[in-house]
């Protein structure tokens, strides 16, 4: 548990539709929901964490590990109340070792080239960033982050 009160656990199906309904919270003025799949949830449950405190939920982490021994961040955020409280470094620091309980090795996660705070949290944890050309389609880029373990 954090100084704050806040311990990170994994995430059940009612933890992501409070993610759900609080995203403005998370998210502001983008609309991210369309990347939420509950089918993470159901399925990587071991590396979807949840950071919960008497308030509520304060930031997540969606991913899971790919066969090529990759722990794959789909989505991290932390609500507005939480950020620049370190939450989201200790929800990659719980998903890292839940995906290195699986037999990762490393950790990869994407964002938009226009996304500079993700750019730097990122690079703050130590991963490398690149540019991927038509990552995520044709003539759109993606900054795709990676890093070796352990965090």
């Amino acid at each position: 548990m954090g100084t704050d009160g806040t311990h990170i656990e994994p995430a059940g199906v009612a933890d992501f539709h409070q993610v759900l309904a609080d995203h403005p919270r998370y998210w502001g003025e983008r609309d991210m929901r369309a990347l939420h799949l509950l089918a993470m949830v159901q399925e990587f449950g071991d590396t979807c964490l949840v950071a919960r405190a008497a308030d509520g939920i304060r930031g997540y982490v969606f991913g899971f590990v790919t066969p090529s021994r990759t722990g794959y961040v789909h989505l991290i955020a932390t609500r507005d109340d939480a950020r620049g409280t370190g939450l989201g470094r200790r929800l990659y620091g719980a998903f890292a070792a839940a995906a290195t309980r699986q037999g990762a090795e490393r950790l990869k996660a994407i964002t938009s080239v226009a996304n500079a705070g993700s750019q730097a949290f990122h690079r703050g944890l130590g991963f490398t960033a690149r540019v991927a050309e038509d990552y995520d389609g044709a003539g759109r880029p993606m900054v795709v982050f990676a890093r070796n373990l352990p965090l």
